[in-house]
């Protein structure tokens, strides 16, 4: 939404609206994406020294004892010309070579977004937030629970683009069941290419998919843009315990070969293909992860990659996944100090909800996680909007609200502002006691930026809120959401660029058997 501007009267622009439009201007949703965080928060790191080496050598004892299962002929034969011990699709790494081929990952880079002012740097202190992905289910801007359509998917990259916190519009925030299996990956890339300028995710759900991706990355940038400019990433999960299959090795390669970083992530379901207890959980988690690190550096030496995980700790009543549980944080922080102690950036999941509804159990299970995704220090900060129901549906209004939790978890993550301190101090100077500081040119100056004010939280007394229809969170979000879309603007590709990557979709979609929605080949 623009500011109001000045109308043309007899040759000169006069002001309008007086006191009122002004205060419009003042207090108007600013849609300008925030900068990569950078944070300055100290970190939470329960491991010291003793324990971090404790686990690094039982990661290393896994990897050289036990091994890991590659479940590709591809992979088998790459890690066999590298040197590994390779005994049927169990390899076995030294840790010498482990460490030789961690060394050649970036500890920093910079994705590039199709508009250059959006461009985001990650690693070190710099993180970025990326809503979630995967919902076979939203509940929509009515808060009903339904299958996704194309439209939705739309509709939430619209909402991406438009939320200051949200670094990325990710790829399949719900899935569009309204087209073939087969066909998804190229609609759903298109969508996130065509309703945000933002960076993005690209779909790895088969070899030929993550082809595709890079395709199409190479029509909208340039295929030789691609070779020094990471402007996608893909999401590679392994099979815990110590297992990599050959779909996500084959979507690997196609990321890595073209200089695309990829997420290495560990499925972890605590206590189910993990052992039953936090430390051992992330030294197995940790070996894994490894091993898919070391082998996009076979892939292509000098590649981004990102040491990812999915974490979650099993129910021993019902075998369910759980949220926003305690150990959670404590291997959200133990993962951070692994990765700093490699040097590689990496990748946490974020704002993660069990519950059915948009209810107190969500917020507080996403409020639990957000905290201690802030102080571990984690690079990719993914899920972090929409998520609840383990996942299983996209909330639209969870959305809005866990976008501006990320607004506000990023301001706390910049840490105390010091540049205003002599100022505000002459202002106590000047007010003295008994008075107040509200007309006071410095409060005047600062009092946009000096505390957050959430735009969908209530903090008016309950007479007014009453006066207002007495509102829950649910209904203002999705009015905001509502309000959003109204809004939108969409950041035009350029034609020939949208006409390439339609005649692009076009011929894979004749190529591709719609009804072969399960042929691992597309």
């Amino acid at each position: 939404m623009s500011d109001a501007v000045a109308t043309e009267t007899g040759g000169r622009a006069q002001r309008g609206g007086g006191r009122s439009a002004r205060r419009a201007r003042r207090t108007a949703p600013n849609f300008t994406m925030l900068p990569g965080l950078t944070g300055k928060l100290p970190l939470c790191e329960p491991m010291d020294e003793e324990h971090v080496h404790r686990i690094d050598a039982a990661s290393m004892d896994i990897l050289e004892e036990i091994g890991v299962v590659f479940r590709d002929e591809i992979a088998l034969a790459d890690w066999k010309q590298a040197g590994a011990d390779v005994r049927g699709e169990r390899v076995h790494l030294d840790r010498g070579l482990v460490r030789e081929l961690i060394k050649t990952i970036p500890a920093q880079f910079t994705y590039h977004a199709r508009n250059p002012d959006k461009n985001v740097a990650l690693g070190g202190r710099q993180s970025i937030f990326v809503p979630m992905t995967g919902a076979p289910y939203l509940r929509d801007l009515d808060d009903q629970r339904r299958n996704p359509t194309l439209d939705d998917l739309a509709m939430f990259h619209k909402l991406s683009h438009m939320l200051p916190a949200l670094h990325s519009v990710a790829h399949h925030i719900v899935e569009p069941y309204d087209h073939p299996i087969s066909h998804r990956h190229l609609r759903i890339t298109y969508s996130s290419m065509k309703h945000s300028d933002k960076t993005f995710m690209g779909m790895t759900t088969s070899p030929k998919n993550a082809e595709d991706v890079m395709e199409m990355c190479a029509i909208l940038f340039g295929a030789d843009y691609l070779e020094d400019h990471p402007v996608t990433t893909g999401n590679c999960n392994g099979n815990s315990p110590l297992v990599w299959d050959e779909t996500m090795l084959g979507a690997m390669r196609a990321f890595s070969r073209r200089n695309q970083p990829v997420l290495c992530s560990p499925f972890v379901l605590g206590g189910a293909n993990t052992p039953a207890s936090v430390a051992p959980t992330v030294a197995q988690l940790n070996a894994e992860a490894l091993s898919a690190l070391a082998y996009t550096q076979v892939v292509r030496k000098g590649c981004p990659a990102i040491y990812g995980h999915y974490l979650s700790t099993v129910s021993m009543k019902s075998g369910a996944p759980m949220a926003g549980t305690p150990e959670i944080s404590l291997m959200n922080f133990m993962i951070g100090q692994m990765a700093r102690f490699y040097g590689v950036p990496w990748r946490t999941s974020n704002t993660l909800g069990g519950a059915k509804t948009f209810d107190a159990q969500s917020g507080y299970e996403s409020a639990t996680t957000l905290a201690a995704v802030i102080h571990s220090g984690a690079n990719y900060i993914w899920h972090s909007a929409g998520w609840n129901e383990a996942g299983m549906h996209c909330s639209t209004a969870k959305f809005v609200v866990d976008a501006e939790q990320c607004a506000m978890a990023y301001r706390m993550a910049e840490g105390v502002r010091w540049d205003d301190f002599d100022e505000a101090l002459a202002a106590v100077r000047d007010v003295g006691p008994g008075g107040h500081y509200l007309g006071h040119p410095h409060t005047q100056a600062n009092f946009q930026r000096a505390y957050f004010m959430p735009e969908l939280f209530d903090n008016n007394s309950i007479e007014q809120w009453m006066a207002e229809g007495s509102q829950e969170i649910t209904e203002r979000a999705l009015k905001y959401a509502r309000k959003l879309l109204a809004d939108y603007e969409e950041p035009r590709l350029d034609e020939a660029k949208n006409e390439a990557l339609l005649d692009y979709i076009a011929r894979r979609e004749r190529e591709i058997p719609a009804a072969d929605a399960l042929n691992q080949e597309y």
